[in-house]
């Protein structure tokens, strides 16, 4: 296996970055799109095989999105040919999506010097496989309250994707082109980024330093941004564990209590102290359906005196109790009606029946509803 090259600059148009891509159970395929189709078009731009791609699964048997779209891959991991760059897919249901066969492989592709990198949540995995301790990585903002808990040696981030050393790591949705894209740059120059930018009707490639999730992102795209309010919502998320008390946050951006409580009430239609306790809530949540760490842990890591009122609080705002969370108990309002009865023959109801299929499915997933809306 040939060291990894994937991140030098390359002067020579006859050198192919040859490219795997590991279809994890439950991959997202928008994220899968997202990192192949720079590659296929920096190749259509340049006239050149600039790279090569190929998908494999550890039997090479066929993998299911988490659309239910199944993907049949080219390679097993047994016979995938010589790569520069591996990349792992990961989607939903991370924590149970990977096995150990996995694991080792990926280890021992990092000891034959091939450049790693993950998708959408495919990073969980290489921090699981010991590949990121003491690297920075991104990940699917969903994902990383569980990853900073399990591997606390990984420096995770809130950014688009980062690029350090020989690992590169995105987060989820169209996040891995912005990646790609900047892996063309440095190989084949901003000339040929940004000729794929515009074929794919991107206005800019967003860089390392873009993050992922923007605080109240509805007001700056409504053009009404409001950077005291937005201070103050960055200042609660970065402490979730010792909350500040609304006085102190109000003297962080220069207003005072009663001008910082109009303000979340104009703009968000509550309290403060309300909106501080639904970030704890979540991040709760994210714990719960995420971690194995105790109920009174996750108390504590979100800020609550004690367990008993964090169970009140958590009862009173999701609808459900956080032991019933952990078990997979869904709130009355989230609950389905069964169609997996539906006749095959006709096609729509077929497809009616995959749709449902998923969504079923994904309420038992760790990450179902972690995000109230």
């Amino acid at each position: 296996m040939t060291t990894a090259t994937a991140l030098d600059p390359i002067k020579d148009y006859q050198k192919v970055t040859r490219v795997g891509f590991l279809l994890l159970n439950n991959f997202t395929m928008i994220a899968l799109a997202s990192a192949i189709e720079p590659l296929r078009m920096a190749n259509q731009l340049s006239g050149h095989e600039l790279y090569s791609w190929h998908m494999v699964s550890e039997t090479g048997s066929p993998v299911s999105a988490s659309d239910g779209l199944s993907f049949t891959p080219d390679f097993s991991i047994a016979d995938m040919p010589e790569l520069d760059l591996l990349v792992v897919c990961g989607g939903v249901d991370i924590t149970r999506s990977f096995t150990s066969k996995q694991v080792s492989w990926l280890q021992l592709m990092n000891r034959r010097g091939v450049t790693l990198a993950g998708i959408c949540t495919g990073a969980y995995l290489l921090a699981h496989a010991g590949l990121l301790d003491g690297y920075d990585c991104s990940t699917h903002w969903e994902c990383m309250a569980s990853l900073q808990e399990h591997y606390p040696k990984v420096n995770c981030n809130n950014r688009l994707f980062t690029i350090d050393r020989n690992r590169m790591t995105s987060s989820g949705g169209v996040s891995p082109m912005d990646m790609f894209l900047h892996m063309v740059t440095l190989q084949h120059g901003p000339k040929l980024s940004m000729a794929v930018s515009d074929m794919f009707i991107c206005d800019r490639i967003r860089s390392e330093f873009d993050q992922q999730r923007v605080p109240l992102r509805q007001l700056h795209n409504c053009g009404d941004s409001k950077p005291k309010l937005v201070d103050v919502i960055e200042l609660m998320e970065n402490n979730l564990e010792e909350p500040i008390g609304l006085d102190e946050l109000a003297a962080f951006v220069d207003v005072s209590r009663r001008q910082l409580e109009r303000m979340f009430l104009k703009y968000l239609n509550c309290s403060p102290s309300r909106y501080y306790l639904k970030l704890r809530l979540d991040r709760a949540r994210q714990l719960l359906k995420q971690s194995s760490m105790a109920i009174v842990e996750i108390s504590t890591a979100c800020g609550f005196v004690s367990t008993p009122h964090f169970s009140r609080c958590y009862r009173k705002h999701i609808g459900i109790s956080p032991r019933d969370e952990r078990k997979g108990v869904l709130p009355v309002s989230q609950q389905q009606n069964d169609m997996t009865e539906l006749p095959l023959e006709n096609g729509f109801f077929a497809s009616m029946k995959r749709s449902v299929a998923v969504l079923n499915s994904a309420q038992a997933e760790p990450s179902f509803g972690s995000v109230a809306i």
